[in-house]
C-alpha cells in the first residue's frame, strides 16, 4: 500500500507556515493562531486536478488497511455494550461525506467546474468513496456486539445563501452512492444518520430524507436554517441539532434567554438537541458563554 502524503514544513517565517498535508494539500496557517480552528488556512494547491493525479491518490486510499483501525478495537466492546451515553462510529462529523471527500482533493473552486467539465471522473470519484465508507466500516458495524446509535457525515456543501452544488447534480452524482452508503449502515444496525453542512442546505433536505438521513447539524442561523421552520416543514422525522444563534450569545443574558425561550417548542416535542450553531466565536466571552449555558439548564429543567 502506498502510504499518506508526507506532512512537510515547505516554508515558514515569524508569522506563518507553509506545508504539504497527509491529503497531499498546500497549506499556509498563521502560526501565532490562538483560537485554533476559528482561524482558516489558505490553501495553495490540491491534491487532485485530472484523472492522472486522482489515480496516484487511489493507491493511497485502501480501506482494508488494517492499521485504519485500533489493533484493540475489540476490547473496547464490553464497555460499549455497558455504556450510558450514545456510541458514535468514529469521532463526532470526522466521517467524510461525498462533497467534503471531493472538496478535500480538489478545492472547491475547481470541485465546481469538475461536476460539468470531468463527470467521469466525479462519478468514479463519488464510487470510490462509497466503497471507502462501506468497507472501512465493514469491521465493526458487522461484529453482532457492536451497537452504533448514529454516524454523522461530514459534508459542508453549502453557503450563506445556498448550496455549493445545484439539485440535479448531487441527484445525479451524490444520491445514489449517498443511498448505497446509507443502507449498508442501516442493514447492520446504525440506528440515525445525520448530515452536518454549515450553510444553507435546506434544498437538499427531501432528497437526503429520501436516501435514509433523518438527523442534521448544525442549522446556521446566519444562513437562514431556522430549526422552528424546519419542524414545520419536514415534521419529527427529521430530527434536528444546533440551532441556537451564536450571534445572539454576543449580547446580554436578557437577550440570550429570551432567544432560548424561541426553541421551547421544539425542546417539548422533542427530537432537538438545542446547542450552538457550529464554533462559538471569539467574540462570546466566557462570561456570555456560561449565562448561555446556565439559561440553557434552567430551560431544559422548566425553570424558565
Amino acid at each position: 500500500m502506498v502510504p499518506p502524503f508526507e506532512f512537510k514544513i515547505l516554508e515558514e517565517d515569524e508569522q506563518t507556515r507553509v506545508f504539504q498535508d497527509s491529503s497531499g494539500r498546500i497549506r499556509r496557517e498563521l502560526k501565532t493562531d490562538k483560537l485554533g480552528s476559528a482561524c482558516m488556512d489558505t490553501y495553495m494547491r490540491h491534491a487532485v486536478d485530472s484523472p492522472q493525479t486522482w489515480q496516484a491518490v487511489k493507491q493511497r486510499l485502501d480501506p482494508y488497511d488494517p492499521s485504519r483501525l485500533s489493533a484493540t478495537w475489540r476490547d473496547q466492546i464490553p464497555h460499549w455494550q455497558q455504556r450510558e451515553h450514545p456510541l458514535i462510529f468514529g469521532p463526532n462529523t470526522s466521517t467524510e461525506g461525498f462533497f467534503w471527500f471531493a472538496r478535500t482533493l480538489m478545492g472547491t473552486e475547481d470541485l465546481s467546474y469538475a461536476w460539468y467539465d470531468q463527470p467521469k471522473l466525479m462519478h468514479e470519484m463519488m464510487a470510490f468513496q462509497a466503497n471507502f465508507l462501506i468497507e472501512s466500516s465493514r469491521p465493526i458495524l458487522e461484529d453482532p456486539n457492536v451497537d452504533i446509535d448514529y454516524i454523522c457525515l461530514a459534508e459542508d456543501l453549502a453557503m450563506k445563501t445556498g448550496p455549493l452544488l445545484s439539485p440535479d447534480t448531487y441527484r445525479d452524482f451524490i444520491l445514489p452512492h449517498l443511498r448505497r452508503v446509507i443502507d449498508f449502515y442501516r442493514s447492520n444496525g446504525v440506528k440515525h444518520i445525520c448530515i452536518d453542512s454549515d450553510g444553507n442546505f435546506e434544498v437538499f433536505l427531501p432528497l437526503m430524507m429520501d436516501a435514509g438521513v433523518d438527523a442534521i447539524w448544525p442549522m446556521e442561523r446566519a444562513a437562514g436554517m431556522d430549526p422552528n421552520a424546519l419542524r414545520q416543514e419536514f415534521g419529527r422525522d427529521l430530527r434536528l441539532w444546533g440551532g441556537v444563534d451564536k450571534r445572539e450569545l454576543t449580547k446580554d443574558r436578557a437577550t440570550t434567554e429570551a432567544h432560548l425561550r424561541t426553541l421551547m417548542p421544539l425542546i417539548e416535542q422533542g427530537r432537538f438537541i438545542p446547542t450552538v450553531d457550529h464554533t462559538v466565536p471569539p467574540d462570546v466571552g466566557y462570561p456570555q458563554f456560561l449565562d448561555y449555558m446556565d439559561c440553557k439548564a434552567r430551560l431544559l429543567k422548566g425553570q424558565l
